[in-house]
C-alpha cells in the first residue's frame, strides 16, 4: 500500500520550465497575439474559450493548421442544442492530416500482442499499407457512406483498416473480440456493414481464445455484408469460408496514392457504441470534423503530446480510448499498441513495456491503476522511467490513494492526468493542463471550450457542491446523431430530457471554487439514504483500499413500506473470509471516512460481480432486476462480462432483504 493520502491533498506542481515547454503555454501565447488580450491563468483562459466559442475553435483551426477547405464562418449554424452544426461549408478528412508526417523518420505504430510479439510501422510503411488498403476496399465496392465493421484486436493492422476506411469516406465501426457474437451483432446489425475485418481468435494472459465460432455466427447474422477479410492473428493456418485472407486483401492492389476523400465538416467518421446493458447499445455517430479538432486539443493542450513522442494507452478496440489513442497520429506522434494483459505474465510487465519503448505519456483505466496499487506493484524498483512525461487515468474515479500510488511506485515527478468525458463525445472534457498543480482525488481542470458545469435540481449552476454534470453548449465531438433514429427521439431522450437544452451526462460532479473537478459516479445510480443523497464512487474508494476487499457494489433500494435497503456487495481476495472482524472493519472504515449514513444495511460476500465489457459497474441494472424489472429487460447479457455473476448478485441480496421494517 502507498502513503496516506487524503482527497486535495497536493501532490505535484509544474515547474516553470515544464509550463513553459507545453503545447498548452504556446497555444496561450498565440491566442493573446491573436486576440490582443493577455489571459491571468488558465481559469481565465477557460472562461473565454466557452464564452467566445466560435472564436476558440475558430483558433484551434488556425493553430493546429488544420486543412479545411471551404469558409469558416459561419462556425455554428445554431447554438441550440440538438441540433448545432459546426462549419457548414467546410471539407477535410481524418486521414488527410496524416499528409503531413508520412515523410517523418521513426515509426508511425509501435505493436505488441501476446500472438506475435513485437513490431514497428514506419511512417512510409503505414502510408504504403493505407494505400493498399484503401484500393482493396474500392476494389471491393466501399463507396462513401458504406460502414465497415471491424471485430480486432489493439493491432497496427487495425489503425491501417481504419484509416483507409476514412479515407474513402466510408464509417468505420470495431468491437473487441473478447464480445461475444451475439453482442457484435447487436451493435453491427443496426448499421448494416457491408464489409466486416475479423482475426480467427487471440491470446489473453498466455490463454488461447478462438473465436471462429462467434466469427461464424456474426457473419451469418449479417445478410449486408459482401465481403469478410480474416487476419489470422491466433493461429497462421486459420481459414473462415468465403471469407479472403488480409494479405491476400492487401496483395491485389497496387499501393496507388490517392488523396483522401475531402467530406462536409460533419460526415459520419466512425460508430461508437452505448454500453448496452440495458437495452440495444446506442449506435453513436461522431464526424470527421468534430473528432479531428477535439482529438488535436485534448492531446496537444491537455496531454502535451508533441510531433514523435510515443504514446500509449492501454484499451481495446471496443472502448472509445481505442479512437482516443488514434488522435495521437493526428499530431505525428509514434501510437504505441498493446494488445493482451496488461498484468501478463507479471504485474509489471505493462510498466515495464512502457519505460522498454520510451513512452513519453501513458495511459489506462481508473481500475488498472487501482489494482497495480492493491497488488503491490513497484514499477519504479525495476525501471527509470526516464521519458515518462504524463500518466492518465479514465473510466471510474481515480481514488487518492491511487494518486500517491503513481507518485509513490513509479515516479515522483510526474504529471497524472485523471480524465473524465464519455463515449458520447469520444473525448475528456475535464482533465489535465500542464500549468496547474495535481492534488489527489481532482481533475485538474475543466478543458478548454468545454462548457461544463455543476447543477442543481432546478437547473442552476453550483460551485463546491455536489450537482449534475451537464455541458450548456455545443461541442464539436458531440453525435451528430444515432444511426437510424431519424428524428432523434433517441438522441433527446438520452441527454436533453431532464434540462431542456441543456446536455446532462449522467454524473454526479463537483467544481471547486480552483476550477478543479471531483467525479462521484453515475446521477443514475444514486443513493438517497435518510434522505440524503450520495454517490457511489465515494463508498467504492474507502471499501476497496481495505486489503481483503478485491471489488464492491452498493445497492440503494426503496421498500415497499417506506424504508429505503441499502446492501453493499464485496469479492474477497482469495483466502479472505467475510468475518464479522472484517464485516466491523469495512463498516468502520466507511464510517470513519464519509459518515454514519454511508455505512450499509448489510456487508454481503459474492463470488464475482458483473462487469461490463469496459469495465462499468452494473448498479442500475440489477437494481431494476431487484425492484421487479425482468432480466431480459433489465439489461443485455451479451455485454457483461460474467452473466452468471448477475443472478448470483440478485440472489444474494434477495437472500438478506429486511422482512420487517427497518
Amino acid at each position: 500500500m502507498s502513503r496516506t493520502v487524503q482527497e486535495g491533498d497536493l501532490l505535484w506542481t509544474p515547474s516553470e520550465a515544464f509550463q513553459r515547454s507545453s503545447e498548452l503555454y504556446r497555444y496561450i501565447q498565440f491566442l493573446e497575439t491573436k486576440i490582443g488580450s493577455k489571459f491571468s491563468g488558465y481559469e481565465d483562459v477557460w472562461k473565454w474559450s466557452v464564452d467566445h466559442s466560435e472564436d476558440f475553435w475558430r483558433s484551434i483551426i488556425e493553430f493546429f493548421s488544420i486543412p479545411l477547405q471551404g469558409e469558416l464562418t459561419p462556425v455554428l449554424s445554431t447554438t441550440r442544442m440538438p441540433g448545432a452544426k459546426w462549419f457548414p461549408k467546410g471539407k477535410l478528412n481524418y486521414a488527410s492530416i496524416l499528409e503531413r508526417h508520412w515523410s517523418r523518420e521513426g515509426p508511425a505504430i509501435i505493436g505488441y500482442s501476446e500472438c506475435e510479439g513485437e513490431t514497428e510501422i514506419s511512417w512510409a510503411e503505414l502510408q504504403q499499407q493505407v494505400a493498399r488498403a484503401r484500393a482493396a476496399l474500392v476494389d471491393a465496392g466501399v463507396q462513401q457512406g458504406d460502414r465497415v465493421g471491424a471485430y480486432l484486436p489493439n493491432l497496427p493492422e487495425t489503425v491501417v483498416a481504419f484509416l483507409a476506411t476514412a479515407s474513402i469516406g466510408a464509417i468505420w465501426s470495431s468491437t473487441s473480440p473478447d464480445f461475444g457474437g451475439h453482442s457484435v451483432v447487436d451493435r453491427f446489425r443496426q448499421i448494416e456493414p457491408k464489409l466486416l475485418f475479423t482475426v480467427d481468435g487471440y491470446r489473453y494472459g498466455g490463454k488461447d481464445l478462438n473465436r471462429l465460432d462467434q466469427v461464424d455466427l456474426i457473419v451469418k447474422s449479417l445478410p449486408t455484408l459482401q465481403k469478410v477479410v480474416l487476419l489470422p492473428h491466433l493461429n497462421p493456418g486459420a481459414r473462415l469460408e468465403g471469407a479472403v485472407l488480409w494479405k491476400d486483401f492487401l496483395s491485389n492492389t497496387s499501393p496507388i496514392s490517392v488523396a483522401p476523400t475531402l467530406v462536409p465538416f460533419d460526415h459520419p467518421l466512425w460508430i461508437l457504441y452505448s454500453s448496452g446493458t440495458t437495452g440495444l447499445p446506442k449506435p453513436i455517430v461522431q464526424s470527421h470534423g468534430g473528432i479531428v479538432l477535439e482529438h488535436m486539443k485534448a492531446l496537444s493542450l491537455h496531454l502535451d503530446l508533441k510531433p514523435g513522442d510515443r504514446f500509449l494507452w492501454w484499451t481495446t478496440t471496443g472502448w472509445m480510448m481505442w479512437n482516443f489513442l488514434l488522435g495521437g497520429l493526428l499530431l505525428g506522434c509514434t501510437v504505441v499498441t498493446h494488445d493482451g494483459s496488461p498484468g501478463f505474465p507479471n504485474v509489471d510487465s505493462l510498466w515495464d513495456f512502457v519505460a522498454k519503448h520510451r513512452v513519453r505519456a501513458m495511459g489506462a483505466g481508473a481500475a488498472y491503476h487501482t489494482a497495480c496499487m492493491k497488488a503491490g506493484a513497484h514499477p519504479r524498483e525495476r525501471n527509470s522511467f526516464s521519458t515518462l512525461h504524463a500518466v492518465g487515468s479514465t473510466g471510474s474515479p481515480l481514488p487518492p490513494e491511487a494518486f500517491g500510488w503513481l507518485y509513490d511506485e513509479v515516479k515522483s515527478d510526474l504529471w497524472v492526468v485523471s480524465l473524465s468525458g464519455g463515449t458520447d463525445l469520444c473525448t475528456a472534457f475535464l482533465g489535465g493542463a500542464p500549468l496547474l498543480p495535481v492534488r489527489a482525488g481532482e481533475l485538474q481542470c475543466r478543458s478548454l471550450g468545454a462548457p461544463v458545469y455543476a447543477f442543481n435540481d432546478d437547473g442552476s449552476p453550483i460551485v463546491d457542491e455536489v450537482g449534475e454534470l451537464v455541458l450548456t453548449a455545443p461541442m464539436p465531438s458531440m453525435p451528430i446523431e444515432f444511426w437510424n433514429d431519424p428524428d432523434r427521439l433517441r438522441y433527446r431522450a438520452s441527454y436533453f430530457e431532464e434540462f431542456p437544452g441543456t446536455w446532462r451526462h449522467g454524473d454526479w460532479i463537483k467544481i471547486t471554487e480552483r476550477g478543479s473537478a471531483i467525479i462521484y459516479g453515475r446521477s443514475d445510480a444514486t443513493l438517497k439514504k435518510k434522505g440524503v443523497r450520495m454517490g457511489t464512487a465515494e463508498i467504492y474508494r474507502a471499501v476497496e483500499m481495505i486489503p481483503e476487499v478485491a471489488d464492491s457494489l452498493v445497492l440503494g433500494l426503496d421498500q415497499p413500506n417506506g424504508d429505503y435497503y441499502m446492501p453493499l456487495l464485496v469479492v474477497l481476495r482469495e483466502g479472505a473470509v467475510l468475518t464479522p472482524t472484517l464485516k466491523r472493519a469495512i463498516e468502520e472504515k466507511i464510517r470513519t471516512e464519509l459518515s454514519a449514513r454511508h455505512v450499509p444495511d448489510d456487508v454481503i460476500s459474492v463470488r464475482a460481480l458483473p462487469r461490463t465489457l469496459s469495465g462499468k459497474k452494473l448498479e442500475v441494472p440489477i437494481r431494476r432486476i431487484l425492484m421487479g424489472v425482468s432480466p431480459e429487460k433489465a439489461l443485455n447479457t451479451g455485454s457483461i462480462n460474467d452473466p452468471a455473476a448477475v443472478q448470483e448478485a440478485v440472489d444474494a441480496v434477495r437472500g438478506h432483504l429486511p422482512r420487517e421494517p427497518r
